[in-house]
Parts: structure tokens; sequence; C-alpha cells
């Protein structure tokens, strides 16, 4: 690992290429780059193992992102509904939209209370690797499930990007994926069983 910094006189020898137009990231090139000694952060080719000592708060933070993206689609459902009618009254007033959002929101409200406790292990050093695994897995798993839920009672506006739902879908897959894909959590979890 290491730092850099750009100097105005100087030709840029970093190239970024996106993946996708999400929170998912980039890829890196760096091509004929030479790091001065004085430019390293820990030792020379242990730039793998310092980030992975640190996965297991990588996998709560991924956790946190999840829960509150949750929350927030939530809410920002319950406001859409209670607005948007169809039958000469709010969706709200429909029992299949209460009982959608009902389940949404006791996966959110077990969401919160999991993150919580992850939180509180983790500020007294307790937070264990498989715990960490099960909070990345299950957290993206009922964000993914609660965003879906929600995009559907928005009906087609939910599919476009003009709706926070719509950019929150596309936004929330890539949250299975990084800090490990869930089925390495699962592996992970199992390992400890």
């Amino acid at each position: 690992m290491f730092y850099a910094h750009h100097q105005p006189d100087q030709q840029a020898l970093v190239t970024v290429r996106g993946l996708h137009q999400t929170r998912g990231g980039s890829e890196l090139f760096f091509d004929e780059v030479r790091v001065p000694v004085a430019n390293l952060l820990g030792t020379e080719n242990g730039g793998f193992a310092q980030p992975m000592q640190q996965l297991p708060q990588e996998r709560l933070v991924i956790g946190v992102v999840a829960a509150a993206t949750t929350e927030a689609a939530l809410a920002e459902t319950i406001d859409y509904v209670k607005q948007r009618e169809a039958f000469g009254k709010p969706l709200i007033a429909l029992q299949n939209t209460r009982f959608e959002l009902a389940e949404c929101a006791n996966l959110a409200r077990v969401g919160r209370v999991f993150v919580d406790s992850c939180i509180e292990r983790h500020l007294r050093g307790e937070l264990d690797a498989a715990t960490a695994s099960m909070a990345k897995w299950w957290l993206t798993e009922v964000q993914c499930q609660v965003i879906d839920r929600c995009l559907q009672l928005f009906g087609g506006y939910g599919y476009t990007r003009e709706y926070p739902i719509g950019r929150r879908y596309a936004d929330a897959r890539v949250q299975k994926i990084y800090g490990g894909t869930n089925e390495i959590m699962k592996e992970l979890i199992a390992r400890t069983l």
C-alpha cells in the first residue's frame, strides 16, 4: 500500500477505467509507476495483508450501509404510497400495500437491531469474523429484497433513474458482491460451525 500525490507539471501515470455507473468502483492500472520508499505504508509487498486484517470491519460497514439504505428505501416508499392514488384512493389504503410494507418494516427493524448489536461488539473489540460475515451476507440480502418489494409498489416509475428507488435498486446489487461475495460469506460462516 502507498499514497501518491499528483504534481501539476507531471503527466499522470494512473488510468481509471469505470466498471459501471453505480457505487461499485473502478479498476486502477499503474504503468511504469515508481513508489518512493518514503511513501510506503507498511512493508513492501504487504499491501494485501493489511486490508485482510480489517475484513470484519469492512463487512460491518457494508452491513451498516445496507441497513441504512433499507430503512431509507422503506421511508421513501411509505411517503410515495401515501400520495400515489390507484382506483380513486391512495395506494396505502390497499391491504396488499400495507402487508408488503409491514413485512418490509419488520425486516428493516430486525436488520437494524442486528447491525446495532454488531457495532456494539466491534466497539468492544469482540466482533468475530463469522458474525461480521453474517452481518454482511444477511443485511445485503435483506437490502435487495426490501428494495425490490418497494420498487414494485412504485410500479413502472420505480424502474426509472428519476426516482431514488430506481437508483437504489441498481446500486444495491453490488453490495452482495464486494467485501467478499455472499457465497464466500456463507462458506466463512459454515467453517465456524
